[in-house]
């Protein structure tokens, strides 16, 4: 369980605080919903309480584990599939996990694959949206701002 101030990361959106915790009637259910502030695109998120786990939501990571994610960044790629429209629903299924390592990957892999060749339309899209997803979660874990966060992905992936 999560309290009010807690730092969590929410799969396929990023990492925000928690603003409050709510009951509601939804359905004819009354629940208890966290209800996240993510500061990078300024949403808030209703998130049942019961439910949280389930869906992959997770406190943000320590200061410790930001080398092991600079690590992931720098390591060599991973093989992957040549047509795009695979890669894609691989990369997809590794963001739904909400695994900052997976996250990691996914960025990784996209910008090298974007620095050979042209990414497809929804790829682009795709490293867009991870790479703002691992830059909300170090910018909450280091205290730094996002053009910080960005120039430190940018560095680690591209000094392999």
């Amino acid at each position: 369980m999560f309290s009010i101030g807690d730092y969590i990361m929410y799969p396929m959106h990023g990492a925000g605080t928690i603003e409050a915790i709510e009951e509601r009637e939804m359905m004819g259910d009354i629940c208890n919903y966290y209800v996240l502030l993510i500061p990078q695109n300024v949403i808030r998120i209703l998130i049942p309480c019961d439910k949280a786990a389930q869906i992959g939501v997770r406190s943000i990571i320590k200061m410790s584990e930001v080398d092991g994610v600079s690590e992931i960044l720098r390591s060599a790629s991973t093989e992957m599939a040549k047509i795009w429209n695979r890669r894609y629903r691989d990369n997809l299924e590794k963001l739904k996990t909400g695994k900052i390592a997976y996250v990691a990957e996914v960025v990784r892999d996209l910008m090298r694959v974007d620095r050979e060749k042209h990414l497809s339309t929804g790829e682009k899209k795709m490293l867009s949206n991870a790479k703002q997803i691992l830059i909300s979660e170090l910018a909450l874990v280091c205290g730094k701002g996002e053009a910080e966060c960005d120039l430190l992905i940018e560095t680690a992936v591209m000094a392999n």
